[in-house]
């Protein structure tokens, strides 16, 4: 008889529940657990922009006012980011699709902080200069000015 076959293992355990349910009455739910939890997570996904905003902002901080590689770098990241993140915000909370999760309120608190997060990007290009908010960053786009006096030595121009 080959080692294993035939003979009905006593130690072995079927790990698979095979109730309907989530949880059998003879395991109640653990303590501080609560059926909640999507909703609850769905706001925490929600709030994980504002963690991304204060490092970007302490980022930002750090590299300073002056252009150079690194500073472009964390301005084109911390554009970038929120940016990408707008697109997915129906693949963000997807997990969360379910008729008695509201997920309004966290998704307009995740565009908002995403949106604030590009603010931060732009004021972050306004200080250093690379935004066009002066008048002499438009000089090359104005025609030249007309001229509106002559001078002649007199030979009559005319």
């Amino acid at each position: 008889m080959e080692k294993g076959k035939g003979l009905a293992r006593r130690w072995a355990v079927e790990l698979h529940d095979v109730s309907s349910s989530s949880s059998s009455p003879a395991f109640p739910d653990p303590p501080g657990f609560t059926r909640s939890a999507p909703e609850a997570k769905a706001w925490e996904v929600a709030q994980a922009p504002f963690k991304n905003l204060m490092m970007m902002g302490f980022m930002m901080w750090m590299a300073g006012s002056t252009v150079h590689l690194f500073s472009i770098g964390i301005v084109f990241s911390a554009l970038w980011q929120p940016f990408n993140a707008l697109r997915s915000v129906g693949k963000v909370f997807e997990p969360f699709k379910d008729p008695r999760v509201d997920t309004l309120a966290p998704k307009l608190l995740f565009t908002a902080l995403n949106l604030a997060a590009m603010g931060l990007g732009v004021w972050k290009l306004n200080t250093l200069g690379l935004l066009p908010t002066n008048a002499s960053d438009w000089v090359s786009s104005l025609s030249p000015a007309r001229e509106v006096e002559y001078a002649g030595g007199g030979i009559p121009l005319m």
